[in-house]
C-alpha cells in the first residue's frame, strides 16, 4: 500500500513539474498558441540596420508590443516592419516609428511617438512617418572623411 502511493505521488509531482516546464518554455520563448490580443500595424523605414524579429516595440519606454516581420517593398526598396501592438493601446494615424538603440550593447528597439490626430490606426495600417536607425559606421566614415 505505502509503495503504490510513493509512486502516485512522485507520478504527481513529475506530471506538475513537466506542466511547470511547459508553461515556463511558452512564456519564455514568446510562443503564442492561440490567437494573441494584438492588432498589426506596419511601417515603412529606409534603415533597420540591427532590428530583428521579436523586438520590442515602447512607447515612454514601456512595451506595447513585439516586431513580428521584417521585409523589403520590391517597388521602393524600403524596409517594412511588421509590429505587434496590445489591443488596448490605441495608435494615431500621426504615431512616429523610430529605431532606437537599447543599453550599451546595441539591441534596436521600435519606439513609438503618438501623435495628436483623431484618427486611429487599424490593423493592417501603414505608418509613414519613421525615423530609421543611426548608421554609426556611415558616421564616422563621413567625420574622417571630413564629409561632416
Amino acid at each position: 500500500m505505502k509503495r503504490t502511493s510513493l509512486e502516485l505521488a512522485v507520478g504527481v509531482f513529475v506530471f506538475i513539474s513537466m506542466l511547470a516546464v511547459g508553461y515556463l518554455t511558452i512564456k519564455l520563448g514568446r510562443m503564442e498558441l492561440l490567437q494573441g490580443n494584438y492588432y498589426l500595424v506596419n511601417a515603412r523605414f529606409q534603415n533597420v540596420t540591427g532590428l530583428k524579429a521579436g523586438s520590442s516595440v515602447e512607447i515612454a519606454g514601456v512595451p506595447v508590443g513585439r516586431v513580428s516581420g521584417i521585409t523589403v517593398n520590391q517597388k521602393t526598396f524600403a524596409a517594412m516592419v511588421e509590429m505587434k501592438i496590445d489591443k488596448s493601446v490605441v495608435l494615431t494615424d500621426d504615431t512616429i516609428a523610430s529605431v532606437k538603440t537599447q543599453g550599451l550593447i546595441g539591441d534596436k528597439f521600435i519606439k513609438l511617438s503618438p501623435g495628436g490626430s483623431s484618427a486611429d490606426l487599424k490593423s493592417g495600417d501603414t505608418m509613414v512617418e519613421t525615423e530609421s536607425a543611426v548608421d554609426l559606421e556611415e558616421l564616422i566614415s563621413r567625420y574622417i572623411m571630413g564629409k561632416v
